[in-house]
């Protein structure tokens, strides 16, 4: 049986672009763990993406995953589009180039090894996980 991890991810920009940073939670059962980084110039998008990369590839096994995100481009990315982009050759349905190709391409092997199951959580909404992971994001905003 895969062990079972809560992860909160969110990432945050000033401007976008801009500089950048992310933050992530991981809870296994009493233990919590708080990861975080950034980058001088980047997107929202980027840093919502790399919270989830790190977090991800920060578990020692595969593991029982229940994510949560405010990111609807990082949740609709991973569980509806991404197939499709591959299947096209890394191109939206549009023939358009994917946008942070190289990040989708880091995210999946680590979805290959987790079992993942995804929320969508409104952000700035109050929930303690979803907060705490975003102030992680805004402190680490270069």
């Amino acid at each position: 049986m895969r062990p079972q991890v809560t992860i909160y991810t969110d990432g945050a920009c000033r401007g976008n672009p801009g500089p950048g940073g992310w933050g992530a939670i991981l809870l296994f059962g009493d233990t919590r763990k708080e990861l975080s980084g950034g980058a001088a110039a980047t997107t929202n998008n980027r840093m919502e993406l790399q919270a989830v990369i790190s977090a991800l590839a920060a578990l020692k096994k595969p593991c029982q995953v229940a994510l949560f995100t405010d990111s609807q481009y990082v949740m609709f990315g991973a569980t509806k589009w991404l197939t499709g982009w591959q299947q096209r050759g890394w191109r939206k349905a549009d023939k358009s180039p994917v946008e942070n190709m190289d990040l989708w391409q880091a995210l999946l092997p680590l979805l290959q090894i987790h079992s993942i199951s995804w929320t969508w959580v409104r952000g700035h909404t109050g929930d303690p996980l979803n907060e705490a992971a975003d102030a992680l994001a805004r402190q680490a905003i270069g």
